[in-house]
């Protein structure tokens, strides 16, 4: 069933992928509907995928590396869905669900084997990583909201303003969507980050750990974002400066990532 199910989602996600270029591209009534049926199918899948992998486990789906994989991924579908509820953008999906894919394809090569869960407190553990992963679910749709804005600056810059500007939205738009979703996922990251070191205490090591391959990415990564967040707030970091922030932040998590897992 854990197969069938990351299969369902897996194909579902790539069709959704090509539905959101489409519809992006050609406008037709047809293929939006196509697109968001598959894309429900997927987090449906997605979303069974978590639970058999639990039952499996006896935890929850963020100890291993694919577990991880698999739980970012979801979590990213989750956070578009109710950011495309809220600002109506459903182009957006043309530059989330193809990093949806990318994520859980790459999970389909990590080792499917149970680990046995760590000892100290469940609670601060669970929260630790429930509100990182939760956090760079906001980060992935910045990151998309950031390659839109720099898209449409760079074609008003030019003065060619192709079928991409006209469909797309607007600058304007898009910084408000950008400045929404990191000040949503800035402030549980670093509750994540809190616990973790909270968590840190409860299996008997230091509050703060200075392990450079474990801590100091995950402080940059911080850092960068918090530029965005607090720059925002007093020197009105926005627009292009902000978009660049977003990225680099989002590549950095990539990086950290695979580091810290």
């Amino acid at each position: 069933m854990l197969k069938v199910a990351f299969n369902i989602a897996l194909f579902s996600y790539l069709g959704a992928s090509i539905g959101y270029f489409g519809n992006l591209l050609y406008r037709k009534r047809w293929v939006s509907v196509a697109t968001t049926s598959l894309m429900g199918l997927g987090l449906v899948a997605h979303t069974a995928l978590m639970g058999i992998r639990s039952s499996q486990t006896g935890h929850g789906p963020y100890t291993t590396a694919f577990e991880i994989a698999m739980f970012f991924s979801w979590i990213i579908v989750v956070v578009y869905i109710l950011t495309e509820l809220k600002f109506k953008i459903q182009d957006l999906g043309a530059f989330v669900i193809p990093l949806v894919f990318l994520i859980l394809l790459y999970s389909a090569f990590l080792s499917r084997e149970v680990v046995t869960q760590e000892t100290g407190s469940v609670l601060w553990m669970t929260l630790h990583r429930t509100l990182s992963i939760l956090g760079y679910g906001a980060f992935a749709i910045a990151f998309a909201a950031a390659l839109m804005y720099l898209i449409q600056e760079n074609q008003v810059k030019s003065k060619k303003l192709g079928m991409m500007y006209f469909r797309m939205p607007s600058l304007e738009v898009l910084d408000k969507l950008l400045d929404r979703v990191i000040a949503f996922g800035f402030p549980l990251f670093t509750l994540g980050f809190v616990s973790g070191s909270i968590w840190n205490t409860k299996v008997k090591h230091d509050f703060f750990s200075w392990n450079l391959e474990k801590t100091w990415p995950l402080i940059v990564v911080w850092g960068v974002y918090g530029v965005v967040y607090f720059g925002r707030m007093t020197v009105g970091i926005r627009g292009k400066k902000a978009a660049q922030g977003a990225i680099l932040g989002f590549v950095l998590i990539i990086v950290a990532y695979f580091i810290h897992v």
